[in-house]
């Protein structure tokens, strides 16, 4: 697993590396019950701050990504992929809130607004 940070990003440190290690975990690279680098390793790898890291790593704790175990590291979590799919699917309906207000004070219809959907989806698949 390889992480790239830079300074000139406009997210924080911390949230770049654990939107990579997210990232990581949902593509299959990292699995579940597998190690990820220590604290003091990534921030040395990185040369950035153990604190920088720590807040990364706490981030991913809270919301179920991985485990930390006194003494022996921190390990992929084995439920966080359907949380991950929970997470993902509220931030899609809050657009979809916005998308569907917009509409409506426009008067475009349910079926216009379904097939512009359907549409933008299949060009971004490739379709």
């Amino acid at each position: 697993m390889e992480i790239v940070v830079s300074n000139k990003a406009s997210r924080p440190l911390y949230e770049q590396i654990s939107s990579q290690i997210k990232a990581a975990i949902m593509s299959g690279e990292l699995k579940a019950g597998e190690a990820i680098p220590s604290v003091r390793s990534l921030a040395k790898s990185l040369h950035i701050s153990i604190l920088t890291v720590q807040k990364a790593y706490a981030t991913l704790q809270e919301d179920g990504f991985i485990e930390t175990t006194a003494g022996k590291g921190c390990y992929v979590s084995a439920q966080n992929q359907d949380f991950y799919l929970e997470e993902q699917q509220k931030k899609i309906e809050e657009k979809f809130a916005e998308a569907i207000e917009i509409a409506r004070t426009s008067g475009i219809s349910l079926n216009k607004l379904t097939d512009l959907l359907t549409l933008m989806y299949q060009e971004d698949d490739g379709e």
